[in-house]
């Protein structure tokens, strides 16, 4: 059974991200592997969402991003109920290429009103 690599526990959050760095740092090709994955995983998405053009949209469980200039992956654990196949093959997709693996979090940013 796949488990994040960097806490052995899944569902711990919402999300995860999968950095395009492997664990020693360098940058993971081709360049363009986010939008690559994304586009494999985009069939799997909740019953009855995307409409007729939802073919051409990326998964709402699986999305290209950007983080701190690094190339990314979003991931959504809601993915592990609704495809537990795919869900691995994401996690495997890392393992396999060596990638780091981090835990999402919500981080208020500046001037937000914060919640009472």
């Amino acid at each position: 059974m796949a488990e994040l690599p960097h806490t052995g526990t899944e569902g711990a959050v919402g999300e995860f991200f999968i950095l395009g760095l492997t664990n020693q740092g360098r940058q993971f090709r081709p360049s363009d592997w986010a939008e690559r994955l994304c586009g494999v995983m985009s069939c799997f998405r909740p019953e009855g969402s995307g409409g007729r053009n939802a073919h051409l949209q990326f998964s709402p469980y699986v999305h290209p991003t950007v983080v701190n200039g690094v190339k990314a992956v979003v991931v959504n654990n809601a993915l592990k109920k609704a495809e537990p196949l795919a869900y691995h093959f994401v996690l495997n997709f890392a393992n396999d290429n060596d990638l780091q693996v981090v835990d999402a979090c919500f981080v208020e940013l500046p001037g937000d009103k914060k919640s009472v």
